[in-house]
């Protein structure tokens, strides 16, 4: 039976070329690219990345499978994360209790409608992902037009049918590598915030004030201060931060909208991204990491980006003031306040 002449289909094409390349074939060493992105090159890292490679060669709709950073920031989470327990729910459910009376003497803002929670890491994980995609979004879909560009620029006269037929698959690729990112970022952060608004940012729906009891712990041990106090004072703190955003509305509005201009600026230098291309060897990925860590891929801040920035900076230094000045008011009772 004669062999199938017939052309292939593009898409399927770079498809087979690309999952050559991740697997060794053509001797591109994938953990090599791996620490080029940022990311763990260990092995279970290194099998989660090529599964993740794999579900975006495959896939189908138009987005970036945001489930993906989540999956990448639980898995740095997870082999550290503790409980919370009986006893640091009821110490730090009466810490609530007194923050809340104490707030009240400092600031005429009502208290909460909903209860404030205490979560692992892994909750904390799932809980503020909305926020982190919603800023990502714009920044991965440039970064990821940017890439196609390029490649498909660059690529040899007899490559460059098969690159165009796979420029959504291209994007699908490069956005699940962005999300991977993102969630490094984020599940890194989950071991070191200890609240809610404990980023300076909105990062949980309105209303809502979380404390991390794990974190609050490993903050609190080396302060040579009674953890009681530490308690304390971080519900006071997280509190007046939740207070602040359910009585002005429209100022998580505000900032998001900040972060979103600011973010839609955001593109890629593709000149130099060229340059790199042209002389990029997988074996030796150090430029390229290099480029992605200093910020070189990124022209200069546009006018209107330097004017969200300054916005969002004023209003974020105008929150934390805010939350300084009545966290102080509040905290006047408790004795090594300063020094926490």
């Amino acid at each position: 039976m004669a062999e199938d002449d017939s052309p292939k289909n593009p898409e399927d094409e770079f498809r087979d070329m690309l999952r050559d390349i991740l697997s060794g074939k053509e001797g591109v060493d994938a953990s090599k690219l791996a620490g080029a992105a940022g990311l763990p090159t260990d092995p279970v890292s290194m099998a989660n990345l090529m599964r993740q490679m794999q579900a975006a060669m495959n896939a189908r709709g138009e987005g970036i499978d945001w489930n993906v950073a989540t999956e990448q920031a639980k898995s740095i989470a997870l082999s550290t994360v503790k409980p919370v327990t009986a006893i640091q729910r009821a110490e730090i459910d009466q810490a609530f209790h007194v923050a809340s009376l104490w707030l009240g003497d400092a600031t005429a803002i009502s208290e909460l409608a909903q209860s404030p929670e205490l979560i692992t890491r892994l909750e904390w994980i799932e809980q503020t992902m909305p926020f982190w995609t919603e800023l990502a979004a714009p920044v991965a879909t440039s970064i990821a037009d940017a890439l196609t560009t390029v490649l498909t620029d660059q690529a040899p006269e007899e490559m460059k049918g098969m690159i165009a037929g796979a420029s959504q698959m291209m994007k699908q690729i490069g956005g699940s590598l962005f999300a991977m990112q993102l969630g490094q970022v984020v599940g890194q952060l989950s071991s070191e915030v200890v609240s809610g608004g404990d980023a300076g940012i909105p990062l949980l729906e309105e209303g809502r004030a979380a404390l991390l009891p794990q974190n609050m712990d490993e903050f609190g041990d080396g302060l040579d201060i009674p953890m009681d106090q530490v308690h304390l004072y971080l519900a006071v703190r997280e509190l007046a931060h939740a207070r602040l955003f359910r009585h002005a509305r429209w100022l998580r509005l505000n900032l998001i909208s900040a972060m979103h201009d600011f973010a839609r600026g955001i593109s890629i230098d593709l000149s130099r991204l060229e340059d790199i291309a042209g002389n990029f060897d997988p074996q030796n990925p150090e430029e390229l990491r290099d480029a992605l860590a200093n910020g070189a891929l990124i022209p200069p801040k546009s006018e209107e980006q330097l004017a969200a920035l300054a916005r969002l900076e004023t209003q974020l230094a105008l929150i934390e003031g805010w939350v300084d000045v009545v966290t102080a008011t509040a905290t006047t009772r408790l004795p090594r306040a300063d020094a926490i």
